[in-house]
């Protein structure tokens, strides 16, 4: 890998999550996605924006999980769409349940942990589509969602799923929550909890007498949106509970496949303590790569003519572009 040099003047972890968040971009190569949809449960159908290769059976298929109260249309999943692609992926932007404006499509709710839903669409693309080499990159929640799948397979991956990579992953969700509630991330907090509210009112709009807005308003947290709503929802026993069950750590050190985390020391809501845990390190199958600076998704440096800064989406390409052997079917 290339060593990461972040841009001087958004050097420090809140400074580049801002940053990232709000500098727009364009992608003007990466061709129009083909919407798809997939029913993943009874009731429940998800929504993916994909990008095919004239031959999509002949080459690997990358699909990409995004973070919290977010969808297939951030900038750090298109960006990385834009990437690969050019290298030769398939890609698939996959929305999480109800993200994307689409409460309508499903009765239930999303968590953290809930792997079923991207296995389910990488089944449906094998035995319909006949795709036959993947990987999975996700990004925040989504990363934490990737780890969890690939450790839930433990020694006995599917043949398909060739590598993992995950960017400042939620893994351990406990730290990540507690880190939340600490007042320099009260902005974070705001922010996922305001966007968390409003699904809800668009959950119960949806769906009417399907879910109940009564604690609602005294709702200020994610820890306490988790131990109201996702926690029981999903049978939980509270937001403790699901924070214990839903984390990739519980599960990291089974991870089998090769797997590239990138994470940042001064990522503001995701500590750096959980990667350099005896799990992650001593797991030869696992790269972890903890940058001093980055901030949460941020990781941007210089760009020049042919490159536009977004080191993460570059090197995990380059990662990945390894693993599948894309260069066989060049």
């Amino acid at each position: 890998m290339t060593d990461y040099t972040p841009l001087p003047r958004w050097k420090g972890g809140h400074w580049m999550t801002l940053y990232a968040w709000g500098k727009p971009r364009h992608f003007p190569a990466l061709p129009a996605a083909q919407p798809r949809y997939f029913d993943v449960a009874p009731r429940t159908r998800v929504l993916a924006h994909c990008h095919w290769q004239q031959r999509p059976w002949e080459r690997p298929t990358l699909i990409a999980l995004h973070g919290l109260e977010s969808s297939s249309d951030a900038h750090y999943v298109r960006g990385l769409a834009d990437k690969a692609f050019t290298s030769g992926f398939n890609i698939v932007r996959l929305n999480q349940r109800n993200c994307g404006g689409t409460e309508h499509l499903s009765d239930s709710l999303y968590h953290s942990g809930l792997t079923h839903d991207p296995l389910a669409v990488m089944r449906e693309l094998i035995d319909v589509d006949g795709l036959q080499e993947f990987s999975v990159v996700g990004y925040s929640l989504g990363g934490n969602l990737t780890l969890k799948l690939a450790g839930d397979f433990g020694a006995n991956p599917p043949k398909e799923l060739r590598a993992v990579c995950a960017v400042s992953p939620t893994m351990d969700l406990a730290v990540c929550v507690d880190a939340l509630e600490e007042r320099q991330n009260r902005l974070y907090q705001w922010h996922f909890v305001r966007n968390l509210k409003r699904r809800m009112r668009r959950k119960a709009e949806a769906w009417p007498g399907h879910f109940h807005l009564d604690a609602l308003p005294q709702v200020h947290t994610i820890r306490e949106f988790d131990d109201a709503y996702t926690a029981p929802f999903h049978g939980f026993k509270d937001a403790a509970d699901y924070y214990h069950r839903a984390s990739a750590m519980r599960v990291i050190d089974k991870i089998s496949i090769p797997t590239l985390i990138i994470t940042a020391a001064d990522d503001p809501f995701v500590p750096p303590g959980p990667f350099r845990e005896r799990a992650v390190i001593h797991n030869r199958n696992i790269r972890v790569v903890v940058t001093p600076h980055g901030g949460h998704c941020g990781f941007i440096e210089e760009s020049n003519g042919k490159y536009d800064g977004y080191w993460a989406e570059r090197e995990i390409v380059e990662f990945l572009r390894g693993a599948c052997r894309l260069s066989r079917i060049e």
